[in-house]
């Protein structure tokens, strides 16, 4: 895959670098080899921008940025940098300046909001017992159990930080929405997508979790980013 960009993939809340897993074997199946898989902290915007920053340095040239969920906020906030050629969103936050995961979030409260619970160190959860059918309702049980206990909890303040100037608007964008998102309302994703004007939106019969359970798709939707950018 020679003149193709470093692929950096961002997780979102509840979850890790792994998320990626499905999606990172379709992408090597493609011949891709460059690819990177951030894990950041979830504990701020601020915090996981810069550990995105990083990972974008180490790349050796051009970078395409993907973000599932929350991490579309985050490539928003630190896809300004230079090496960043172009963004790939899935089933994501998009924020304009000003804007928070948790504002766009009131906007179209989704069905999975009652299933969120904050603990004592200012954490916020998703119940163990309502993961599956929140997240990932169209993996196995089993995957699902996985996903739940292996869960990586955002500080909740981090809902709140809002964006600075947003990379969308200086880069070219794809967007990948999920028509049975309970986590991120489909409804703000549409109204995301389009205002951003992206080159494609594809829309999958898909969970929160397309990335793990339509894999080929997902693949398939950063392989056309990446030879556009490329």
């Amino acid at each position: 895959m020679s003149g193709k960009p470093t692929i950096v993939l961002v997780h979102g809340f509840w979850g890790g670098a792994a998320h990626w897993a499905k999606t990172i074997v379709e992408l090597s199946r493609n011949g891709y080899t460059d690819i990177r898989a951030v894990e950041v902290p979830l504990t701020s915007l601020a915090d996981d921008a810069a550990r995105t920053r990083k990972m974008i340095e180490q790349a050796p040239g051009p970078v395409l940025l993907v973000g599932h969920s929350y991490g579309g906020a985050v490539i928003t906030e630190a896809g300004n940098h230079d090496k960043v050629a172009g963004l790939v969103y899935i089933a994501a936050f998009a924020p304009d300046s000003g804007e928070s995961p948790g504002g766009i979030t009131q906007e179209h409260v989704p069905e999975a909001a009652p299933n969120l619970a904050p603990d004592s160190d200012g954490y916020l959860w998703l119940k163990a017992d309502k993961f599956h059918e929140s997240f990932c309702q169209d993996l196995t049980a089993d995957e699902g159990l996985v996903m739940a206990v292996t869960q990586k909890a955002p500080l909740a303040s981090t809902f709140g930080d809002a964006i600075s100037q947003p990379a969308w608007k200086s880069k070219p964008t794809w967007y990948q929405i999920s028509a049975h998102d309970r986590m991120i309302h489909p409804e703000n994703q549409k109204r995301m997508s389009a205002r951003m004007n992206p080159k494609k939106t594809i829309t999958l019969d898909a969970s929160h979790a397309s990335l793990a359970s339509q894999p080929a798709q997902i693949a398939g939707l950063i392989d056309e980013a990446a030879r556009a950018v490329g």
